[in-house]
């Protein structure tokens, strides 16, 4: 065999590798359309009002990153096409879910559906809180997702194609997150608030499409796994919280991820109330991902004989500035555009590249960083946990954004006249101040940390030398 002939050997992967490639396509689209509104369609559909749906949604989110270790041990279990088929019924059924409800509402003559909403009872009405229960079978069918899909890849690449198959993997999901963020516009322009109902038939359609296609071509031959127990897991949970070099780590970054979650909490809202229903909140969120794609290797490269800790407070104070960019479109003159945008809606997608650039310095060191700090032979546990920053800063997030929100940039529907809101939106870019102070405090606590750790460190090698 040719030389030639051995490389592109290599890099052929089984169909089961590419079936789960393309669902996690059809999951991300799915999931990312629907996310990005997710509290627009909790305040305009059901009628809850900022800090409700805050609540609700960053709930959601919470368990959404808290779940995935516990349900891949069930997966291990039950197998990995057991489980997607399970997955993907369960997201059918909760995104079918989201978009009947508010039907049967509508139905029951609590509300009536449109271009704007006209509520009848519904805003009194304790019936709008069943749509929680129905929020939770996207969160377990999710959580399922997370976990096989990425083991999944894993099973089915050898240690010569494991970096190709996981850049492609990483390729699906934003590939699948653009396209879901991207439907979001289109259809509200046409439908009005009616399209954040239509948004979830599209989710669902997506979600049964990955159903079928699991029921009829995936088929795997590796059924290897290390089948970690939910005893293992949970005793690891207990490792990492009783460490408490690592607890503090996740605490400092929660700060920048509670920003970082602005993009689904705060931004949606906060655009479209001053910058009008023309703008695109969801196109801009898109700006995130490529900001990360076209700036992760370089960054990489750039920081690569940085230590973790060192490339991570860089991102860090990039916060900051990202927060106060969106902040500042609010102070400029309304009645101006910059490129025919709001400057509302332009300083946002300023803000948003820099917190793109910010996430590819903290985000792959952090994982490498957490990764050093556990036992050898226990980082797959651990990593399973590394992302409780992103359930503790999906419920501090999403929770301020709410109160914030209401404070200083309320919905225009609470008030009489257009003048009567426009008073109590003068200083809507405070919210943005409040998160600026959260990243730059986050961002001086990790210096402190990263002395403190290496002091520690230093002590530790003369105790031991």
């Amino acid at each position: 065999m040719t030389k030639t002939a051995k490389n592109k050997e290599k890099i052929r992967f089984s169909k089961a590798f590419w079936v789960a490639n393309t669902v996690e396509l059809f999951e991300r689209a799915a999931y990312y359309g629907v996310f990005i509104v997710i509290t627009l369609y909790l305040s305009r559909i059901l009628g809850f009002n900022d800090i409700q749906a805050a609540t609700i949604a960053g709930t959601f989110s919470a368990f959404l990153y808290l779940l995935p270790t516990f349900a891949g041990a069930l997966a291990d279990k039950i197998g990995f096409r057991n489980s997607m088929l399970l997955a993907f019924t369960l997201l059918t059924i909760g995104y079918g879910g989201l978009a009947l409800f508010p039907t049967w509402l509508e139905s029951a003559g609590l509300v009536e559906y449109g271009h704007t909403t006209v509520f009848k009872g519904l805003t009194e009405s304790g019936v709008r809180y069943a749509i929680i229960p129905i929020m939770a079978l996207i969160v377990i069918g999710g959580a399922f997702i997370k976990s096989v899909i990425s083991g999944t890849v894993a099973k089915e690449t050898t240690e010569a194609t494991r970096a190709k198959g996981f850049a492609i993997f990483y390729g699906m999901v934003n590939i699948g997150a653009f396209s879901g963020k991207t439907i979001v516009k289109p259809l509200r322009e046409a439908l009005g608030n009616e399209g954040f109902i239509t948004l979830n038939y599209f989710s669902a359609s997506m979600t049964f499409l990955a159903l079928l296609a699991i029921w009829f071509f995936y088929k795997s031959n590796q059924h290897s796994g290390e089948g970690k127990t939910f005893r293992q897991i949970w005793h690891a949970l207990l490792k990492v919280c009783s460490n408490g070099r690592l607890i503090i780590l996740i605490l400092i970054i929660t700060g920048f991820w509670m920003v970082q979650h602005q993009l689904y909490a705060t931004m949606p809202k906060y655009v479209l109330r001053l910058a009008g229903e023309g703008a695109s909140p969801s196109w801009y969120a898109n700006v995130n991902p490529l900001v990360v794609v076209l700036c992760v290797n370089l960054v990489t490269q750039l920081m690569r004989k940085r230590t973790a800790l060192t490339s991570m407070t860089v991102g860090m104070f990039i916060m900051p500035l990202s927060a106060l960019c969106m902040a500042s479109g609010n102070m400029l003159n309304p009645e101006s555009t910059i490129l025919t945008m709001h400057p509302v809606a332009f300083m946002m997608v300023v803000g948003i590249v820099f917190q793109g650039l910010a996430e590819t310095f903290i985000s792959p060191r952090f994982l490498e960083y957490f990764s050093l700090q556990a036992p050898k032979g226990e980082e797959g546990l651990y990593l399973g946990f590394s992302h409780l920053h992103s359930f503790l800063s999906s419920i501090l997030g999403f929770g301020l954004s709410g109160f914030l929100l209401s404070k200083y940039c309320p919905d225009r529907t609470l008030f009489e006249s257009h003048s009567e809101w426009q008073a109590a939106c003068s200083q809507a870019h405070y919210i943005w101040y409040y998160f600026a102070a959260i990243a730059m405090v986050s961002a001086i606590a990790l210096i402190i940390y990263g002395q403190v750790v290496k002091r520690l460190d230093q002590k530790k090698l003369v105790q031991t030398s």
